[in-house]
């Protein structure tokens, strides 16, 4: 069911949220937290998809907060169940002129009571996600460093304005790699790690976070590029850790497949899929307790790290 409220209040939202979901025969027990989607008019449906799906595994309400300062003031709104909106309640909001000023004020009435927020940010986060208006009222505030604005010192900034509660989609991407690499050091011979190579393609920002976790868990020293455009397009290319006894080299062959080589083994074919929006937000909504391995990682890592051999990033 959808109901668009054109030139409306927020008071008025939360009164017809209440009619909507007694005439559906919803209810807002089991909602689990309320998700703030901050974005850009056009570029909400995708975001939306994603959190539909994630709800059913984390009912919740979804807030999605589009701000246009410029313009009449005026607020419309569109209320979306059942069908239209997963297991959870979308709340789509259109602030035009100086209606869009306050954000915080924009969402305060709508937020479900005693649950926890999370801010997400699809595209164009602000500077300090934590000392933002949304972000202020949020314990977990998700940003996405391979959306724009795309900038060489993005991760850098993700680092200078890190507080707890902060994380990016671009090191949630990493997690079926690091568990790959974590796989493979704990199986013999056991040796240390001397060196470290990490190649990727210039867009992904989750190239230089791999280089910087593995920088700060096996200090050691990590070099890192960005492969050719015409040979690498998208992501991660390969991780080669350097031992005595040869190399480990995980590589990624095509989005869903890729290849681990050691020494005296045979090589072996593995699934590490790209992974959707979808399961990267799951995953974060999973936990609502601050990411203190990305915190360190993104500051202390990326601080160890140091530039790319190339001018690319």
């Amino acid at each position: 069911m959808i109901v668009d409220l054109p030139d409306t209040t927020v008071s008025k939202i939360a009164r017809s949220l209440v009619s909507v979901r007694e005439e559906g025969g919803a209810v807002a027990l089991g909602r689990v937290l309320t998700l703030i989607i901050v974005t850009a008019d056009g570029l909400q449906e995708e975001a939306i998809e994603a959190a539909n799906d994630a709800s059913r595994e984390h009912p919740m309400r979804v807030i999605v907060l589009i701000a246009d300062p410029t313009g009449e003031p005026k607020l419309d709104a569109q209320i979306r169940v059942g069908g239209d909106a997963g297991a959870s309640e979308v709340i789509v909001l259109r602030a035009h002129g100086p209606a869009a000023a306050s954000q915080e004020g924009l969402i305060t009435g709508l937020l479900l009571p005693d649950a926890p927020v999370v801010a997400w940010w699809p595209d164009h986060p602000p500077v300090s996600p934590s000392t933002s208006e949304v972000g202020r009222v949020a314990q977990r505030r998700i940003t996405d460093a391979s959306t724009p604005p795309f900038a060489k010192t993005r991760l850098s900034q993700l680092g200078a304005t890190y507080a707890p509660g902060d994380t990016d989609l671009a090191w949630t991407r990493l997690t079926r790699w690091r568990e790959q690499l974590a796989a493979v050091l704990d199986q013999p011979p056991y040796e240390p790690v001397t060196a470290v190579e990490v190649v990727g393609a210039g867009s992904s920002p989750s190239t230089g976070l791999i280089a910087a976790w593995l920088r700060l868990k096996l200090d050691v020293p990590v070099s890192w590029r960005s492969a050719d455009p015409d040979e690498w397009e998208h992501g991660i290319q390969f991780v080669r850790l350097t031992r005595p006894s040869g190399d480990i080299l995980l590589q990624r062959s095509n989005d869903i497949d890729a290849t681990l080589t050691q020494p005296g083994q045979p090589s072996h074919d593995i699934v590490l899929p790209r992974r959707t929006l979808r399961e990267c937000l799951a995953e974060e909504l999973r936990r609502l307790d601050p990411d203190v391995l990305y915190g360190r990682v993104i500051t202390e890592g990326w601080e160890l790290l140091g530039p790319p051999t190339t001018t690319e990033s």
